[in-house]
């Protein structure tokens, strides 16, 4: 053969087989990396996630996969730390070559995995990481949140406080990184706007195993109020700490989402009793899809699901609608489609909002009661989200 005949024929095979990848790459399993705590302090969030992640996969692969697609998911551990986080999330982006990513629990993870994100030019989704910043002041065109940020949480939790105890003396603890401080800092503003005063706050580290040397702060606060967002494991010590020391006598607890959940409440038992908190779900929610998930969720894992369960199940269906709206997996083509995007979740319906990746969705405050949280008010989606602060994009 002569070198001319040589070449084409190798170029002819070249382009063959990069037809046949591509043609693969659409035809194959649809890759999703899940990036969350499978040990440690948040396990049980953790748990939470793979656990709705997983039913909605089952549901949606039974149906048929996304686009005649199955989904296949690939979890790796990311201990809440944001330094294992981008580790896992460049090894799931390069060496898995996942098409999308979600799980991030830790805000800072999911702040640093969304620069992975951008690198790689990938999406993520989170389904639980609270700190407005995420779609704020450190937005990113490659990153979307299915639940509700801590200002959406707050606004609910601070709507009850100012009718159930106007001009309350209010004491915060939260713990010491992003999600405790954003946490912190958006119920402050809400509440103080709502006509409560601040009377102190202390940040204990992550994973403190006693918070008594706090307790003198708070006591000499003299607060009508305490707002936490502690949450998994840490929320057993503090709570069970505090109806030790007595320290709570005379006072209301209030609580971000995620602070007492289906996963630890047992382990705090009377101490979260009369607990309020601001979230975006109950398994209470009389809506026709809540009740099929909760008991689609109960019948597979024989435990209850908790707002973290619901939208890491609810996330798979926004990237359904999102991908068979784009007609592709492509991320440009992705990013667009899920901007504005409506879908269906166990909260009832939801919409992306385009301008900073925020999932809009009515609030709740709920209180705890017999070992059960119930609904005691509602805030609606327009009047909870705030305005969109995200100038990145």
């Amino acid at each position: 053969m002569n070198t001319r005949g040589h070449q084409l024929t190798l170029l002819a095979a070249l382009v063959g087989a990069a037809f046949c990848t591509s043609a693969a790459a659409q035809t194959g399993p649809i890759k999703i990396g899940v990036v969350t705590p499978l040990s440690g302090t948040y396990a049980s969030i953790g748990q939470q996630v793979k656990w709705g992640l997983e039913l909605a996969t089952k549901e949606v692969n039974a149906a048929g996969g996304i686009m005649g697609r199955k989904i296949e998911l690939l979890f790796e551990d990311e201990e809440a730390n944001p330094a294992v986080a981008t580790q896992k999330a460049e090894k799931l982006f390069q060496s898995a070559k996942v098409d999308f990513l979600t799980g991030t629990v830790n805000s800072g993870s999911t702040l640093a995995v969304g620069q992975v994100a951008e690198r790689n030019s990938r999406l993520i989704a989170t389904t639980v990481s609270f700190s407005d910043a995420i779609t704020g002041d450190k937005c990113s065109p490659n990153v979307f949140r299915v639940n509700a940020k801590a200002g959406q949480q707050s606004a609910a939790l601070a709507a009850w406080l100012a009718k159930e105890k106007p001009g309350a003396k209010v004491f915060y603890l939260g713990p010491d990184y992003e999600m405790g401080r954003s946490t912190v800092a958006a119920f402050k503003a809400a509440a103080e706007k709502a006509g409560a005063k601040s009377v102190g706050e202390v940040f204990p580290p992550l994973d403190s195993k006693d918070y008594s040397p706090f307790f003198g702060q708070l006591r000499a606060a003299r607060p009508d109020v305490v707002y936490t967002s502690v949450a998994g494991n840490d929320t057993v010590r503090l709570l069970t700490q505090m109806s030790e020391y007595g320290v709570l006598k005379g006072m209301t607890l209030v609580s971000a989402s995620g602070t007492v959940t289906s996963q630890n409440v047992k382990a705090i038992g009377a101490a979260a009793e009369g607990l309020v908190t601001g979230v975006g779900y109950s398994i209470d929610l009389d809506t026709p899809e809540n009740k099929k998930f909760v008991a689609a969720f109960n019948a597979a894992n024989k435990a209850a699901p908790d707002l973290y369960g619901a939208d890491s199940y609810g996330v798979i269906y926004f990237y359904k609608a999102a991908v068979e709206k784009a007609k592709s997996t492509d991320t440009d083509k992705l990013r667009a489609a899920m901007r504005g995007l409506e879908w269906m979740t166990p909260q009832g319906k939801k919409q992306m909002r385009a301008g900073d990746h925020q999932a809009m969705q009515e609030m709740y405050a709920l209180r705890m009661t017999g070992g059960q949280f119930k609904p005691i008010s509602k805030v609606p989606a327009d009047q909870a989200i705030g305005p969109d602060t995200c100038t990145r994009f």
